[in-house]
C-alpha cells in the first residue's frame, strides 16, 4: 500500500509536468492579470517546452499583482533582456512564451523576468476595426453634408428641370428651321454643280489645244538644247586636236619637260640664296657691301670655328 501511494504521488506529479530526474531553476514573473493561468501550464521557447508554472500567488502589498513562479530547466540560460509573455490559443489553453533575446547579463535563479501580455484575437480585431470605424463615421458625416446641400438647393434644381422641359420645344423649332435652310442650300448646290459641268464642257477643247501647244514648246526647247550641246562638243574636239599636234605653246607645256627642269633649278638657286642671306646678312646689309675676297675669308673663318668646336 505504501508503494502504491508513492507511485501514485510520483505519477500524479509527472502528469502535472514535474520531472523528478532533471534539475530546474526557479524564476519569477509579475503580471497585472494572468487570465486564468494555472499551475503546471507549460513554459515554451520557440514552441519547445523548457519548464512549467509551479506556483501562482497574489501580492496584496503591491496592488494585488500576481506573482508567477516558473520552473525552468537548468540548461536554459536567461538574460536581462529575456521576456515572459502570457499567451493563449483559440481553445483557451494558457502558456508562457519565453523570448531569451541578447544575453548581456545572465539572470541568477530566483531572479525576476520581464513580464508581458500577448494580444488576444479580440484585441487585434479591435485595433484593426477602430480605423475602419473612424473612416466610416467620417464618410457618413460627409454624406450628410452633401445631402444637406442638395436639400438646400432643391429649389434651384426645380428651376433647372422646368427649363429642361422647355428645351425640347426650342430644339424642335431649331431643327425645323435648319431643315428648311438645308433644302434651300441643297437646291443652290445643285444649280452650282450644273453650271460647273457646263463650264467644264466648254473648257475641254481649250484644254486640248493648250496641251498640244505645251507639247510643241517642249519639243522646240529640247531641239535647241541638243543643238547647243552638239556645238560645244565640236569646239572641245577642235581644242583637243590642236593640243595633240604639239606645234603650239600649250602643247609644248604639256609634252616638253625642259620648262619644268628650268623652274626646278631656279627654285634650288633661290633656296640656297635665302639660306646664305639668313646665315650671312652682313654680306648684303653692310653700308658699302663686301668684296668677294672678304666673303671667302669670312667663310673660311666660320668653317675653322666649326672644326674647333667639339
Amino acid at each position: 500500500m505504501a508503494l502504491c501511494v508513492v507511485l501514485l504521488y510520483f505519477g500524479f506529479n509527472f502528469l502535472k509536468g514535474i520531472d523528478f530526474f532533471s534539475s530546474t531553476n526557479k524564476y519569477y514573473a509579475v503580471y497585472d492579470n494572468v487570465d486564468q493561468l494555472a499551475a503546471s501550464n507549460p513554459v515554451l521557447v520557440n514552441g519547445f517546452a523548457v519548464g512549467r508554472v509551479s506556483r501562482i500567488s497574489i501580492l496584496q502589498n503591491k496592488q494585488n499583482k500576481v506573482l508567477v513562479e516558473l520552473d525552468i530547466d537548468s540548461d536554459i540560460v536567461l538574460g536581462d533582456s529575456t521576456t515572459a509573455t502570457l499567451n493563449s490559443d483559440f481553445l483557451g489553453s494558457k502558456s508562457i512564451l519565453l523570448t531569451i533575446g541578447k544575453i548581456t547579463k545572465p539572470l541568477k535563479p530566483k531572479d525576476t523576468v520581464i513580464a508581458k501580455l500577448a494580444k488576444g484575437t479580440f484585441d487585434v480585431l479591435e485595433e484593426t476595426a477602430t480605423p475602419v470605424a473612424n473612416n466610416i463615421q467620417t464618410t457618413l458625416r460627409k454624406l450628410n453634408t452633401v445631402l444637406d446641400i442638395l436639400a438646400a438647393e432643391s429649389s434651384q434644381l426645380d428651376i433647372i428641370l422646368k427649363k429642361f422641359q422647355t428645351t425640347p420645344d426650342l430644339l424642335n423649332t431649331s431643327l425645323a428651321t435648319a431643315t428648311a435652310k438645308m433644302e434651300e442650300l441643297s437646291g443652290s448646290m445643285k444649280g452650282v454643280a450644273g453650271n460647273l459641268n457646263e463650264t467644264l464642257n466648254e473648257l475641254k477643247p481649250t484644254l486640248t489645244n493648250f496641251k498640244t501647244i505645251s507639247d510643241s514648246l517642249k519639243q522646240i526647247q529640247l531641239n535647241q538644247t541638243i543643238l547647243k550641246t552638239q556645238k560645244a562638243v565640236d569646239e572641245l574636239n577642235k581644242t583637243l586636236k590642236q593640243l595633240s599636234k604639239g606645234d603650239n605653246t600649250a602643247s609644248k607645256l604639256l609634252t616638253d619637260d625642259s620648262l619644268y627642269n628650268n623652274l626646278n633649278r631656279l627654285l634650288v638657286n633661290l633656296d640656297s640664296l635665302a639660306v646664305h642671306f639668313n646665315n650671312n646678312p652682313k654680306h648684303f646689309m653692310a653700308p658699302l657691301g663686301k668684296s668677294k675676297r672678304r666673303i671667302e675669308r669670312d667663310r673660311r673663318r666660320e668653317e675653322e670655328k666649326k672644326k674647333r668646336t667639339p
